[in-house]
């Protein structure tokens, strides 16, 4: 016999921890199925981002940048240290600790708003029928008025270079090394790629990142790619675009297991050695195993949930949000989705504007972006005006000793409404919602220059960048 409920959802990550509080939030009896487990063995909410995604992976980048700033950024400060090491055990226990921590957040707050959980893996039927195969074998019926699919995405594997855990891995791998690789490959330089590459980079690892695409980041601004590049290659990344790799065989060498990378490049066919390699060649819809035959949900042929642009399937009571439906694979992509979608279950209003998703590489420089580039500008032909301002005139850039990288604001050339902001240095993360709200409440550049910024701060580059616009930066030639 089926458990009724108003709202069930699958997949308790980013898009559908979202989904479910907020339905509770708003009197709905919900239901979240999770299939996550942490290294313990039991059940661990919250999807990729805070198992082995997003959260364990700027605890790294947050630990390695420590280790790389003492041996590289102290002495400026007048600061020294001998014979400084890095005990990397400590150092993965220390994230652990942190996704722990979270993701038992989430329970508490399951608990909190009254959202019954499910651990298991759940699967569609017709009728808003959803079968939990629990992990201790057994199968429980969930009946929904409502359905949010939120499965998220997986790894996608290589045909000949196949996940083995240990050697040959994917981000949950390269998240766990208990010691730093002397060679590390990077098959991809996309978020994870560099994000990851960086970690063990600044821990010592020789890096080498394989990108097929002929352009770095072709994604971002065009200036935003050619700073960081450079930036990467002064801190050791050795990053080669038009590398195709097409072989990858793990063997037995001096020291243990290796594995050998064949791949055609500018040089003709190369093959390079490592102790590990890291596959992060993008992402998946994790919809396998998620949809019976008979439920009515369609797929495209990428594997994604087909939805409208309110997150509805067109099965009557089924929604999908998050990595497994179109739009940029974020978390924060799927927060708004699973919020807006239990919104409008509720006969609310809800919305989300793929158009103002801010994105983020936590490199050191960070690079971040919303809105178009000056490419897409031109493509789609629209007029528009650019203003950019270096962080090496900004005061508490150079007293911070990081003056790498700047802001640019792209604005419509006849209404001045700001088309875009790319960014390229230090905490652009936090920077570049400036941009997000100017867009979501289509402000002009000329708002953002009469906006008073504090001084010294780094938000005041982009108060030079959209003065600089109309050409009147004070602090730089215009």
């Amino acid at each position: 016999m089926s458990e009724n409920y108003d709202v069930v959802v699958i997949g308790g990550g980013p898009a559908g921890y979202h989904a479910a509080i907020r339905a509770a939030q708003l009197g709905l009896k919900t239901a979240c199925i999770d299939a996550g487990q942490g290294k313990d063995g039991k059940p661990a909410l919250g999807g990729t981002c805070l198992r082995v995604g997003c959260i364990p992976s700027k605890a790294l980048l947050d630990s390695s940048r420590q280790f790389w700033n003492l041996g590289h950024i102290f002495d400026q400060h007048g600061i020294s240290t001998k014979d400084a090491s890095i005990d990397v055990p400590t150092m993965i226990g220390r994230k652990d600790k942190i996704v722990t921590q979270f993701t038992g957040g989430i329970a508490q707050l399951f608990k909190a708003n009254k959202v019954t959980p499910y651990y298991g893996f759940g699967t569609l039927h017709k009728g808003n029928v959803v079968k939990v195969r629990q992990h201790d074998g057994s199968e429980v019926e969930l009946k929904g008025t409502n359905v949010i699919l939120a499965a998220g995405s997986e790894s996608i594997e290589l045909p000949f270079a196949k996940f083995d855990g240990e050697t040959i891995v994917d981000n949950v791998g390269a998240l766990d090394f208990q010691s730093t690789p002397k060679r590390l490959g990077v098959i991809g330089a996309g978020v994870i790629g560099l994000e990851l590459g960086s970690v063990w980079n600044r821990l010592g690892s020789e890096v080498v990142v394989l990108e097929a695409v002929d352009s770095f980041l072709a994604a971002a601004d065009a200036e935003v790619s050619k700073v960081a590049a450079r930036e990467f290659k002064k801190q050791g990344l050795d990053i080669r675009v038009g590398a195709k790799v097409s072989k990858a065989e793990v063997r037995d060498g001096a020291e243990g297991k290796e594995v050998h990378v064949t791949y055609t490049g500018k040089k003709g066919e190369e093959t390079l050695v490592f102790d590990k390699l890291l596959v992060a060649v993008g992402r998946k819809a994790a919809s396998k195993g998620l949809l019976s035959d008979d439920c009515g949900v369609k797929l495209d042929d990428r594997g994604r949930i087909e939805v409208d642009e309110h997150c509805h399937t067109g099965v009557d009571g089924v929604w999908a949000v998050g990595d497994c439906v179109r739009g940029p694979m974020l978390a924060h992509k799927g927060f708004e989705e699973g919020i807006a979608v239990a919104e409008l279950i509720a006969g609310l209003p809800g919305h989300v504007n793929l158009d103002t998703i801010p994105w983020v590489i936590y490199t050191e420089p960070e690079l971040a972006w919303v809105g178009k580039t000056e490419q897409q500008l031109k493509d789609e032909g629209i007029p528009y005006k650019s203003g950019s301002f270096p962080f090496a005139a900004n005061g508490r850039a150079v007293a911070m000793a990081e003056p790498a990288g700047f802001v640019k604001v792209l604005a419509h050339a006849e209404t001045d409404r700001v088309l875009g902001m790319h960014l390229v240095g230090a905490n652009v993360s936090e920077l570049v919602h400036e941009g997000v709200l100017t867009m979501e409440f289509k402000g002009s550049a000329d708002d953002l220059a009469r906006i008073c910024h504090a001084h010294p701060s780094l938000a005041e580059v982009i108060h030079d960048a959209a003065m600089a616009v109309d050409k009147r930066a004070i602090h730089k030639a215009n």
